[in-house]
């Protein structure tokens, strides 16, 4: 079984929002409960913060005009994925994605940190096959799109 690199996942993970470990004093959120962030140019610095293996990926960074929350409501429709209800705590949204690919399995616990209506953090803990790896999106609204 072929298993994708960090990188790889890295890059995945950028079409869906991956989640985290479901907290024991969390609530569950419907699609009208979901962080509201204000569209716009958000500026996306993924990096990785810990692999079991293997050379660290170079951080990355995007800009890219989207609605945050838009996306978050479309995370259960990618292919070949699964993903846990998510659930709140604080300011703090969570669930897990287990998702099957051509290369194998990948299985994610994401945390999204609620910063502000323009900042939140994302932390994944990520294994495919016997990799495993934890990385950090910081994302900032940084203006308006261009028309």
């Amino acid at each position: 079984m072929k298993v994708r690199s960090p990188s790889h996942a890295i890059a995945t993970t950028r079409r869906f929002v991956l989640a985290a470990a479901v907290l024991a004093s969390a609530t569950a959120v419907g699609a009208d409960d979901l962080p509201q962030f204000r569209p716009g140019l958000w500026e996306f610095k993924r990096s990785i913060e810990e692999l079991k293996q293997g050379t660290k990926p170079p951080p990355m960074s995007l800009q890219e005009c989207l609605d945050p929350t838009a996306n978050l409501k479309k995370h259960k429709e990618t292919p070949g994925c699964t993903f846990s209800p998510m659930t709140k705590s604080g300011d703090s949204y969570s669930f897990t994605a287990d998702c099957q690919t051509d290369r194998g399995r990948l299985r994610a616990k994401s945390v999204i940190t609620v910063e502000s209506d323009s900042a939140y953090r994302l932390r994944i803990e990520s294994q495919a096959g016997d990799q495993q790896w934890t990385e950090l999106l910081v994302a900032r609204r940084i203006g308006d799109c261009q028309k």
